[in-house]
């Protein structure tokens, strides 16, 4: 029996303490049978960001896996060899990112940055909603791609569904049209293809939803 070989993508964020943390684990919850998903930066947070830890309660599996870590761990001779970095974060970029063993692709992904000085605790919030959205789009249509394509472990309707359904109760009052905003998760979970059997089938109609709406963001692979 043949053994299909997982795909091996790096995020990168400056502490990882949040954006590659969640995308580190969406990749691994929505198709861990396809990618060894991983996070890193230049400046290791202590600890995971709090609000990040509260997005990643909506129905993620395996956050005790997850942890900052230096990019570093990842330039050894023994290091895993990556088939792909994505960098997260403005101050990441190809003239900072160390030379990875295997010389992988590099790519952009534009979200929403949390982080920033200067938020009150309320537009924190709803920029960590807004960014954990964008990233679930992202995710969702980096595994749409041809190449990757394959059914997903975890039905991704399913997961907008109980993303939205957590979110309820921790709203903050906020009135928002904003398109990566819990409101419109319901959407997305409310989303025809989301009851479809084959969770494929919800990632692809997201793929093309993205591909029109976010022109900026680079999908493609070499």
């Amino acid at each position: 029996m043949s053994v299909t070989r997982k795909y091996k993508v790096l995020f990168l964020c400056r502490d990882n303490s949040a954006l590659g943390i969640i995308a580190e684990a969406l990749l691994r919850e929505l198709a861990g049978h396809r990618f060894d998903a991983f996070s890193a930066g230049p400046e290791p947070a202590a600890r995971i960001h709090p609000l990040a830890l509260a997005q990643l309660r909506r129905g993620i599996s395996g956050r005790d896996l997850l942890s900052p870590k230096s990019w570093l761990e990842f330039t050894g001779e023994w290091a895993p060899r990556m088939d792909l970095v994505i960098a997260l974060d403005e101050s990441v970029n190809a003239h900072h990112v160390p030379a990875f063993p295997g010389a992988p692709s590099l790519r952009c992904w534009t979200v929403a940055n949390p982080l920033g000085d200067g938020l009150s605790d309320d537009e924190r919030v709803r920029l960590f909603d807004k960014m954990f959205w964008q990233i679930v789009r992202q995710v969702g249509a980096f595994i749409a791609l041809p190449q990757y394509a394959a059914p997903p472990v975890r039905d991704m309707g399913a997961l907008m569904a109980a993303s939205a359904s957590a979110a309820a109760p921790a709203s903050t009052g906020m009135s928002t049209t904003d398109n990566d905003s819990p409101r419109a998760a319901d959407s997305y979970a409310s989303h025809p293809a989301a009851s479809s059997a084959s969770g494929a089938t919800f990632t692809a109609t997201l793929a093309a939803e993205t591909t029109a709406t976010q022109p900026s963001v680079v999908l493609s692979v070499d």
